[in-house]
């Protein structure tokens, strides 16, 4: 077995958001993490991975679980990180893998997320999102974004921005785009995630969050919405909800501050796909690479 960073090492594990779903996830799960699998069927009301494309209710535990065991698996392999970072629902994956809290109360937050932000999406009606794709999308988005009265929601990389809003202004907005040299595509989601349109749901996740007691973690955890490390956990993940995910500056961030590996946890590869268009210098392999090379 090759050695692996230890705890000053210059490594950053990173937890997905939805989209990042996988076929054999939930087989990974039932094998190692057994009592989260059935914790989630409780607490969703049925399998959330057999209704994973029903909506983000269900994504996200299904998602959650799955990076528990994708980070429980690099624990075990003897990979220390420096940082830990998640992208939107995964920040809560990443700080259960700190210790701030115990995966089940970390379960048990994002069903209620989930939960929370799908009902918000049904409850405005027409909010949506729509992903600009293509050269300076990062630096052009506000052109795309403000005429058309949708907002930033997440700065993904150099070439992905995805904006939130009313679903009416869509197709004006695509037209924009096309003009700026753009590709604008609509995505698959009821609801205007990131933005203003999900402040309903504060209130009850916020009494949620209350009920956590949440300790200080291990291992530096950053914000991807503050650009810097978690200071007020629960007030950082109530304001996720409606703050735009800044996933470029904070890669960029972490690579400067002198992380230089980037480890996905899973499942998935999506952020690792990012990580190298936004630090092409820097090294960003998934967990799986991660564990093939140490032959684990």
């Amino acid at each position: 077995m090759r050695s692996v960073p230890g705890p000053a090492s210059s490594t950053a594990v990173l937890f997905p958001g939805q989209g990042s779903q996988t076929p054999e996830m939930r087989q990974l799960v039932a094998e190692r993490r057994p009592e989260l699998l059935a914790l989630a069927h409780e607490v969703v009301g049925s399998d959330p991975f057999a209704r994973i494309d029903d909506g983000t209710q269900f994504a996200q535990p299904a998602i959650y679980c799955a990076s528990l065991v994708g980070w429980d698996r690099l624990a075990a392999a003897g990979v220390r990180p420096a940082a830990l970072v998640g992208h939107s629902l995964g920040e809560v994956a990443a700080l259960v893998a700190a210790g701030a809290l115990s995966a089940e109360d970390g379960l048990r937050l994002v069903a209620t997320r989930g939960r929370l932000m799908q009902e918000s999406g049904e409850r405005s009606g027409d909010g949506s999102m729509l992903a600009l794709l293509g050269t300076g999308a990062a630096e052009r988005a506000s052109e795309v974004a403000d005429p058309h009265g949708l907002t930033i929601a997440n700065d993904n990389a150099p070439n992905q921005v995805v904006l939130s809003g009313d679903a009416s202004g869509f197709d004006a907005a695509i037209t924009t785009a096309k003009g700026l040299g753009l590709r604008a595509v609509k995505l698959p989601v009821t609801g205007a995630f990131h933005s203003p349109a999900m402040a309903a749901a504060g209130p009850e996740f916020a009494a949620a969050l209350a009920a956590i007691d949440f300790r200080p973690p291990s291992v530096p955890v950053w914000s991807s919405i503050t650009v810097a490390p978690f200071d007020d956990v629960p007030a950082r993940l109530a304001d996720a909800l409606t703050r735009p995910v800044r996933w470029r500056e904070t890669i960029l961030a972490l690579h400067e501050s002198g992380i230089e590996r980037f480890v996905e946890a899973g499942p998935g590869k999506v952020l690792t796909g990012l990580v190298r268009r936004i630090a092409p210098d820097a090294e960003a392999i998934t967990a799986t690479q991660e564990l093939e090379s140490a032959n684990v």
